[in-house]
């Protein structure tokens, strides 16, 4: 991804984006993500094509009166890094500056590779969590 590119995807991520921490399956702890919706399938087809994700339809409703609409969204860990790296200095929405160094600072500390977290360790993934909706 070239610096215009990632400054491009920080611009749409500001406007119609979301950086968050979300659970793919019950029961487990929250994960980075980005997500993107948009009526215009044509700019999340080349947004994927530079981060990788995954585009969805959203179901219409009311077809007289809404446009079809299309989400992408980033999950891979290694991907959601990558991303946020590259575009975190041009994010202009201060919540989600916030968020995207927030997650690339203490999400690496607070996640073991295993997935085995010692009572310590819990908490503080627990309070990185709090933490970052707080944000």
């Amino acid at each position: 991804m070239k610096e215009w590119e990632a400054s491009y995807i920080a611009g749409i991520i500001d406007g119609e984006g979301s950086i968050t921490l979300t659970r793919m399956h019950k029961g487990e702890f929250r994960r980075p993500c980005i997500s993107i919706s948009s009526t215009d399938r044509e700019l999340l087809i080349y947004i994927k094509s530079l981060t990788d994700g995954v585009i969805n339809n959203k179901k219409n409703y009311n077809p007289a009166k809404h446009k079809d609409s299309y989400t992408l969204t980033i999950k891979k860990k290694e991907k959601v890094f990558e991303v946020l790296e590259k575009i975190h200095p041009y994010l202009r929405i201060s919540k989600k500056r916030a968020r995207a160094l927030w997650i690339l600072k203490y999400y690496e500390n607070v996640s073991p590779r295993n997935g085995k977290y010692t009572s310590t360790l819990l908490k503080q993934k627990l309070q990185f969590e709090e933490d970052f909706f707080r944000l």
